[in-house]
Order: C-alpha cells, then sequence, then structure tokens
C-alpha cells in the first residue's frame, strides 16, 4: 500500500510576519495619535470665539466635552473590550475620533464642534486596550519593553500636538490642522485592521446597561464639578448641587456594581490593596504630571514686564516642551528593564520621586527658559518611569479576561487626576495674581506655589507606590513564566 505523501503546505510569506513585526509599532502611533488629537485644539482656544462666533466659555466645551466623554467611555470601551473583542472595540474607537476630527474639519459652529470633541473623546480608551492586547498576544519576555513604550504614548503625542497644531494655527486655515489629524486617523484605523489581530482572550457575560449608566451620570457630575468650579465659583449652587448629585450616583453605582452578576467594573478587584492602591497612584501621578505642562506653558507665555515671564509664541512654547516628549520615548525601555530587575512597584515610586525632583528644579529657577527645559524635562522623565510601570501593575493585578477594562479605570483615575490638577493650579494662579495693564496676570509666587504643591503630590504617589503589596522581581518572574503558554492558560490561571 503506497505511504499517503506529504499534505501540500501553503506558500510561506512575509506578509504574516511583517504584520507581527508592525503590531507594538501600529499600537504605539494609535496612542500618540489620540494624544495629539487630545491637544491639537488648545492653541485654537483663544481664537475660536472670533472664528467660531461663540463666547469663550461656550468656546472651552471643546476641551471639556472630549474630557468628560473619554473619562466615560474607557470603562465602558474597555469592558466592551473584554466582552467582544479588544481588536474591534479598538478599531471602533479611532473610527469615532477620526469621524470626530472630520467633523472639526467640515464645520466652524461651535455645537458641531463641541460634539465632534466628545467623540474624539472615545479614544482615551486607544491605550487600556492596546496594552490588553500586548497581554495577549505578546511572550513575557517582550510584553515589558511593549507595554511600557504603550504607556508613554500619551506624553509623546501630547509633547508633539502642540507644536505641531501651533504651526498649522499659525501657517495655515485652523480646518487644515483637523483635515490632517482625519488623515491620520483613517491611516491609523486601516493600520490596525491590518496589522492588529483579535485577541482570543474574551470575558463572554451580558454587558452591564445599567452600570454603564451610573457610571457615566456619576462621572458627568463629578468632573462637570471639577472642570467648571473655577467658573461657575466654588460655593455656587450649581457646583456644589454637582458634587451631591455625583456622591449619590457613584454610591448607588457602587451597591449596584457589588450585586451585579457581570458587572461593568469588578469592584472586588478595585479593593484588593495591589489593583486598589495602583488606582491611587494613577490618581496621583496624573495631578502631579499634568500641572507640569500647564502651569509651563502658561509660565513661558507671561510678558516680560512681569519680570519673570518670556513672553514666548505658542510655537516657541510647544517646542519648549519638546524635549519632554522626545525623553519619554527614549526612557520607557529602561523603565522596562527597571520593572523586570526591580518590579514594577519600584519603578513607579522612582518614577514619582524623579517628578518630585523636576518640581524641586522648577522651584530652584523659573527665570532662565534652559532651567525651565531642563525642570520640565526632568519631570517627563519621571512621569516615563511611572506610567510604564502602572499598565504592568495592573497586568500582575488582575484575570486575563479583565486587563482591558481594569486598565481603563486605571485610565479614568489619570484622567481624574488631570482633570483635578487643573482646577487646583487655576484656583492657586487666580488667588495669586496681580493686575498688569488692567489684566489680572499670576505672580511668580503662584507658579511656585503650584509647582510644590504637584511636587507635594508627586510624594504622596510614591508612597503609595512603595504601598503596594507585592512580592519583588522575583515574584513578578515567577508570574510572568506562568504565563508563557499563551493568553488562553493566562485567563484560565486568572480565572
Amino acid at each position: 500500500m503506497d505511504q499517503p505523501g506529504p499534505i501540500p503546505q501553503p506558500p510561506v510569506t512575509g506578509t504574516p510576519r511583517l504584520r507581527d513585526r508592525l503590531t507594538i509599532p501600529v499600537l504605539a502611533s494609535g496612542g500618540i495619535l489620540m494624544a495629539v488629537m487630545q491637544t491639537v485644539v488648545v492653541p485654537l482656544l483663544p481664537d475660536l470665539p472670533r472664528l467660531t462666533g461663540a463666547s469663550a466659555s461656550l468656546v472651552s466645551w471643546t476641551v471639556t466635552a472630549t474630557l468628560l466623554s473619554g473619562a466615560v467611555l474607557t470603562p465602558v470601551l474597555g469592558r466592551a473590550g473584554d466582552m467582544y473583542g479588544k481588536r474591534r472595540v479598538l478599531i471602533a474607537a479611532l473610527a469615532l475620533m477620526t469621524a470626530g476630527s472630520v467633523m472639526c474639519a467640515l464645520s466652524s459652529d461651535i455645537g458641531v464642534l463641541i460634539t465632534a470633541r466628545a467623540l474624539q473623546g472615545a479614544a482615551a480608551a486607544v491605550v487600556p486596550l492596546s496594552i490588553s492586547i500586548l497581554r495577549d498576544e505578546l511572550p513575557p519576555e517582550r510584553r515589558g519593553a511593549a507595554v511600557a513604550m504603550m504607556s508613554s504614548t500619551v506624553g509623546i503625542g501630547a509633547a508633539l500636538g502642540l507644536p505641531l497644531a501651533a504651526v498649522v494655527v499659525q501657517y495655515a486655515d485652523w480646518h487644515t490642522m483637523f483635515w490632517l489629524t482625519s488623515a491620520l486617523g483613517a491611516l491609523g484605523v486601516a493600520a490596525t485592521w491590518w496589522a492588529v489581530k483579535e485577541s482570543p482572550v474574551r470575558e463572554p457575560g451580558r454587558f452591564d446597561v445599567l452600570g454603564a449608566l451610573g457610571l457615566a451620570a456619576g462621572l458627568v457630575c463629578l468632573l462637570l464639578g471639577v472642570s467648571q468650579g473655577g467658573q461657575w465659583g466654588w460655593g455656587s449652587p450649581r457646583i456644589l448641587g454637582l458634587f451631591l448629585a455625583a456622591a449619590v450616583v457613584l454610591a448607588l453605582w457602587w451597591w449596584q456594581q457589588l450585586r451585579a452578576e457581570r458587572p461593568l467594573v469588578d469592584l472586588r478587584l478595585v479593593a484588593r490593596p495591589r489593583a486598589g492602591l495602583s488606582h491611587v497612584a494613577a490618581l496621583l501621578t496624573g495631578f502631579a504630571f499634568y500641572a507640569n505642562s500647564l502651569v509651563t506653558a502658561q509660565l513661558v507665555q507671561a510678558p516680560k514686564a512681569t519680570g519673570y515671564g518670556l513672553g514666548l509664541s505658542i510655537v516657541a512654547t510647544g517646542l519648549c516642551l519638546l524635549p519632554g516628549g522626545v525623553t519619554m520615548l527614549l526612557f520607557s525601555p529602561l523603565s522596562a528593564r527597571i520593572s523586570a530587575a526591580r518590579g514594577p512597584r519600584v519603578t513607579l515610586a522612582l518614577g514619582a520621586a524623579v517628578i518630585a525632583c523636576g518640581y524641586a528644579v522648577r522651584i530652584a529657577d523659573s527665570r532662565d527658559l534652559w532651567m525651565i527645559i531642563l525642570g520640565a524635562t526632568v519631570v517627563a522623565t519621571g512621569t516615563t518611569l511611572a506610567y510604564s510601570a502602572l499598565p504592568t501593575l495592573i497586568l500582575h493585578a488582575v484575570p486575563a479576561g479583565q486587563t482591558a477594562s481594569a486598565n481603563g479605570v486605571n485610565v479614568l483615575m489619570r484622567t481624574i487626576g488631570q482633570a483635578t490638577s487643573s482646577a487646583a493650579v487655576a484656583a492657586v494662579l487666580v488667588h495669586h495674581s496681580n493686575p498688569l495693564g488692567g489684566v489680572p496676570v499670576p505672580t511668580l509666587h503662584g507658579y511656585l506655589l503650584a509647582f510644590a504643591m504637584a511636587g507635594a503630590i508627586a510624594l504622596a504617589a510614591c508612597a503609595a507606590a512603595l504601598s503596594i503589596p507585592g512580592d519583588g522581581p522575583r515574584g513578578d518572574t515567577r508570574r510572568a513564566r506562568g504565563t508563557t503558554r499563551g493568553a488562553r492558560d493566562e485567563a484560565m490561571e486568572g480565572a
């Protein structure tokens, strides 16, 4: 009897290997694009009232709408990714971001612009979804560096977005900026569809619609109160009512989540010290990080008549922040090495301490441009270490089937920290202002107080990081080895 011959195999091509090699760059470019989308509107804010015929307070909603929708949609889309497929939800988030950019390019109506910016808030889920895909698809020896790079894209994109938008606004029609981001967004959607595989790790069940609505209502009330408190008055009935409503709604939401069969957010995991303290550290780090770019931009643009201001243009201001973005790109691999050697909580604590040192530099000298750039870059370096370590802590603390939603909550905590930082810095600078030409201008003392406040919060983040329980780098190594069989084994282990 003749023996059967070898089964014909399809010809081997380089395409699958090329796709595998491009997965990490494509996901990282999506994170950078998301951060660019969030910052490109900043240089436009002074001119938008004239360009749209709207009031300055209404124009500020082009930023507020993105903040609110991003905070609400990040944990929701993270949970949807765990249930229905992370790649599928990632592409949907990038498509919503691109659609919002096209709407901004086509219209000068403030209502359309605010709606479009709310759509772009969906892009805040890009980073946690991408990190979860990397966990599911990469072997442990490659995962740490990839996750560190992915987490750093937020700062890199923010540093690139401001000078890019400033140049476009200064030398071209402002709609051109949104046409450019629309093209980049469409390219990002196509590249993600082609290069990123769908993760096999799922957490099936019924989507918690009630939990999503409750979280959305509570976060809208909370962040609206935080972001608008300076304009409406912190003691005004509207702000107090929003905070009261947020407390009541979020308390009811917490009660509902503990009783839901398939909750939107597994609060039992959040309550565990390893995950819970990581979220606290994320909130504090978000506060400390955001003050850097916020205060630096105002400080260097202050008029020279103040005695400390440099009177720089918005383009020059963006260039001052650019070294920090480059530093974040260069230091993300170092963060992964430190986490592999000492554990991610040590990396997080070190990053928070470096942020505090950066603010010490800012307090020591905020008059010379090179010292301002140096201090801002040190803060950016610390942010790289901290932000790169946070997702790794979350990956070690939750089952594989809940990584997208858990990282979504972690990003949400950073967002709340950034919103609180914006409100706190604004309150400090308004309180420490002197009139200059009939316009109140913050004093140098006010800026130094803002730096001191952010530095103190960074030290609190360092303390929170050191309080996270862990078994050291050897335990992390053993845990990583236990996942080398792939995402399916990891999901079974987490279960």
